[in-house]
């Protein structure tokens, strides 16, 4: 479904990311591990429009799509859940919901689609009149993932979706990304929580100092020595 192609990417004069070829499979949950600073979040962007690759190409179902605008690339199905909770903080829940859907074609099934998220995060309809800078951490999280899911992506990639919550939130974001499977969308999931991502995740890959410098199934992965001692502490 998705593929990049030796991509190398970078912020004006400075290179993060060197020649990072990945693939992620229709119906896949993908991990894209490392350590803070690896160029997790900017593999990311780079897929979503937000930056342009230096050199190499990424595909969406065969087509190419790095040198689309970002409003483009959500239109062929791909949406982005940022790092950080960026959430319209003087803006009601609802509000928020519905900027998800801005494209003309979303905004035709809002109501159909607000009520597949209200299914996902029942707390979302109770909190929908409220503004959301009143939300809790946690019900933050959810509702960015929420509005990411008013585009109604095939694709949809998450960064650091489990960063700063409490343990019993996490665990209902992960939970909720396992139904987001089951319904048939695809994730491309960086996660700092590395035990966590590969066990949800069928295959992963590790990214070091902006190169990819192990891939393969999740169990092997979470197998293998050199992961254990850099990101498990056995």
């Amino acid at each position: 479904m998705l593929e990049l192609s030796r991509i190398s990417v970078g912020y004006n004069a400075l290179q993060v990311v060197w020649d990072v070829s990945l693939t992620v499979q229709r119906g896949e949950l993908v991990a894209l591990v490392g350590a803070n600073g690896a160029g997790k979040s900017t593999v990311l962007k780079t897929v979503a429009g937000l930056l342009r690759p230096i050199s190499g190409q990424i595909t969406l179902e065969g087509a190419r799509i790095d040198g689309l605008p970002a409003h483009a690339i959500v239109a062929r199905g791909v949406a982005l859940v940022p790092e950080g909770r960026r959430v319209f903080p003087y803006m009601t829940v609802a509000e928020n919901l519905e900027l998800g859907a801005f494209l003309e074609t979303r905004r035709a099934r809002i109501e159909e689609t607000l009520a597949w998220v209200f299914d996902l995060f029942p707390i979302l309809k109770m909190r929908r009149s409220q503004l959301a800078g009143t939300l809790s951490g946690g019900e933050q999280q959810m509702l960015v993932i929420g509005r990411a899911l008013m585009s109604r992506p095939r694709l949809l990639m998450m960064d650091e979706p489990s960063l700063g919550l409490a343990p019993a939130v996490v665990s209902t974001v992960f939970a909720s990304v396992g139904r987001l499977l089951e319904e048939g969308i695809t994730v491309l999931l960086v996660e700092q929580n590395v035990r966590k991502a590969l066990e949800l995740a069928q295959r992963g890959y590790v990214l070091e100092n902006g190169r990819i410098v192990l891939s393969g199934p999740s169990a092997s992965l979470l197998a293998d020595a050199g992961v254990k001692k850099a990101y498990l502490g056995l």
